[in-house]
Protein backbone atom coordinates (compact mmCIF):
# COMPACT_ATOMS: atom_id res chain seq x y z
CA UNK A 1 0.00 0.00 0.00
CA UNK A 2 1.24 3.43 -0.95
CA UNK A 3 2.16 5.43 2.17
CA UNK A 4 0.71 8.57 0.57
CA UNK A 5 -2.80 7.15 0.66
CA UNK A 6 -2.41 6.19 4.33
CA UNK A 7 -1.13 9.68 5.15
CA UNK A 8 -4.03 11.36 3.31
CA UNK A 9 -6.58 9.02 4.89
CA UNK A 10 -5.09 9.73 8.33
CA UNK A 11 -5.25 13.49 7.75
CA UNK A 12 -8.90 13.22 6.69
CA UNK A 13 -9.80 11.03 9.67
CA UNK A 14 -7.81 13.06 12.21
CA UNK A 15 -9.80 16.22 11.49
CA UNK A 16 -12.86 14.45 12.96
CA UNK A 17 -11.29 12.35 15.67
CA UNK A 18 -9.64 15.43 17.19
CA UNK A 19 -13.14 16.81 17.88
CA UNK A 20 -15.20 16.11 20.96
CA UNK A 21 -17.61 13.47 19.71
CA UNK A 22 -20.92 12.45 21.30
CA UNK A 23 -20.30 10.35 24.41
CA UNK A 24 -23.17 8.05 23.40
CA UNK A 25 -21.18 6.59 20.49
CA UNK A 26 -20.86 2.83 21.03
CA UNK A 27 -19.54 1.91 17.57
CA UNK A 28 -17.88 3.44 14.53
CA UNK A 29 -18.42 2.35 10.96
CA UNK A 30 -16.66 3.33 7.78
CA UNK A 31 -19.49 3.49 5.24
CA UNK A 32 -18.33 2.70 1.71
CA UNK A 33 -19.97 3.92 -1.47
CA UNK A 34 -18.93 2.48 -4.83
CA UNK A 35 -18.85 5.05 -7.61
CA UNK A 36 -17.89 4.66 -11.29
CA UNK A 37 -14.12 4.91 -10.84
CA UNK A 38 -13.67 5.49 -7.13
CA UNK A 39 -14.82 4.63 -3.64
CA UNK A 40 -16.18 7.13 -1.16
CA UNK A 41 -15.54 6.59 2.54
CA UNK A 42 -17.61 8.18 5.30
CA UNK A 43 -17.19 7.72 9.05
CA UNK A 44 -20.27 7.40 11.25
CA UNK A 45 -20.69 6.93 14.99
CA UNK A 46 -23.61 4.82 16.18
CA UNK A 47 -25.33 4.63 19.54
CA UNK A 48 -26.06 0.95 18.91
CA UNK A 49 -23.82 -2.14 18.87
CA UNK A 50 -24.12 -4.98 16.32
CA UNK A 51 -25.32 -7.42 18.99
CA UNK A 52 -28.15 -5.00 19.86
CA UNK A 53 -29.41 -4.47 16.30
CA UNK A 54 -28.44 -5.83 12.87
CA UNK A 55 -28.91 -2.32 11.45
CA UNK A 56 -26.64 -0.74 14.07
CA UNK A 57 -24.80 1.41 11.52
CA UNK A 58 -28.08 3.15 10.66
CA UNK A 59 -28.36 4.55 14.21
CA UNK A 60 -25.85 7.30 13.54
CA UNK A 61 -25.40 10.15 15.96
CA UNK A 62 -22.21 11.39 14.29
CA UNK A 63 -21.19 11.49 10.65
CA UNK A 64 -18.57 13.11 8.44
CA UNK A 65 -21.52 13.84 6.17
CA UNK A 66 -20.66 14.98 2.68
CA UNK A 67 -16.98 15.36 3.58
CA UNK A 68 -15.90 11.97 2.30
CA UNK A 69 -12.54 10.42 1.60
CA UNK A 70 -12.12 9.39 -2.04
CA UNK A 71 -9.97 6.49 -3.24
CA UNK A 72 -9.53 5.84 -6.96
CA UNK A 73 -10.12 2.33 -8.31
CA UNK A 74 -6.64 2.42 -9.83
CA UNK A 75 -5.28 2.20 -6.28
CA UNK A 76 -7.63 -0.48 -4.99
CA UNK A 77 -8.19 -2.78 -7.95
CA UNK A 78 -11.06 -3.20 -10.36
CA UNK A 79 -13.56 -5.24 -8.35
CA UNK A 80 -15.63 -4.20 -5.36
CA UNK A 81 -14.06 -7.07 -3.41
CA UNK A 82 -10.59 -5.60 -4.01
CA UNK A 83 -11.87 -2.17 -3.03
CA UNK A 84 -13.34 -3.51 0.19
CA UNK A 85 -10.15 -5.40 1.09
CA UNK A 86 -8.01 -2.32 0.37
CA UNK A 87 -10.13 -0.04 2.55
CA UNK A 88 -10.28 -2.61 5.36
CA UNK A 89 -6.46 -2.78 5.32
CA UNK A 90 -6.29 1.03 5.33
CA UNK A 91 -8.51 1.20 8.43
CA UNK A 92 -6.54 -1.60 10.13
CA UNK A 93 -3.28 0.28 9.51
CA UNK A 94 -4.81 3.39 11.06
CA UNK A 95 -5.94 1.34 14.06
CA UNK A 96 -2.30 0.38 14.62
CA UNK A 97 -0.46 3.57 13.67
CA UNK A 98 -3.04 6.38 13.70
CA UNK A 99 -2.78 9.47 15.86
CA UNK A 100 -6.25 8.93 17.36
CA UNK A 101 -6.38 5.14 17.29
CA UNK A 102 -7.29 5.05 20.99
CA UNK A 103 -10.33 7.21 20.34
CA UNK A 104 -11.53 4.77 17.68
CA UNK A 105 -10.82 1.84 19.99
CA UNK A 106 -12.60 3.47 22.93
CA UNK A 107 -15.95 2.24 21.57
CA UNK A 108 -17.19 -1.34 21.36
CA UNK A 109 -16.81 -1.94 17.63
CA UNK A 110 -15.22 -0.53 14.49
CA UNK A 111 -16.62 -1.79 11.21
CA UNK A 112 -16.12 -1.30 7.48
CA UNK A 113 -18.67 -2.02 4.78
CA UNK A 114 -20.71 -0.91 1.82
CA UNK A 115 -23.88 0.90 2.84
CA UNK A 116 -25.98 -1.68 1.01
CA UNK A 117 -24.02 -4.72 2.17
CA UNK A 118 -22.54 -6.57 5.10
CA UNK A 119 -20.21 -4.90 7.55
CA UNK A 120 -16.91 -6.48 8.50
CA UNK A 121 -15.88 -5.87 12.10
CA UNK A 122 -12.19 -4.86 12.11
CA UNK A 123 -11.97 -4.12 15.83
CA UNK A 124 -13.97 -5.27 18.82
CA UNK A 125 -13.27 -4.14 22.37
CA UNK A 126 -12.56 -7.02 24.70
Amino acid sequence: MDTTILRKFSEWLNQYLVLELPKEIKAFNFNLYEEEEEYHVQLIGSETLPEEDDDWACDEIFTTGENIFIIANEQTGDTWEEGLRFIIELVKKYLVHGKFTEKLKSVGVVGVGFVDGDIEIVYQKK
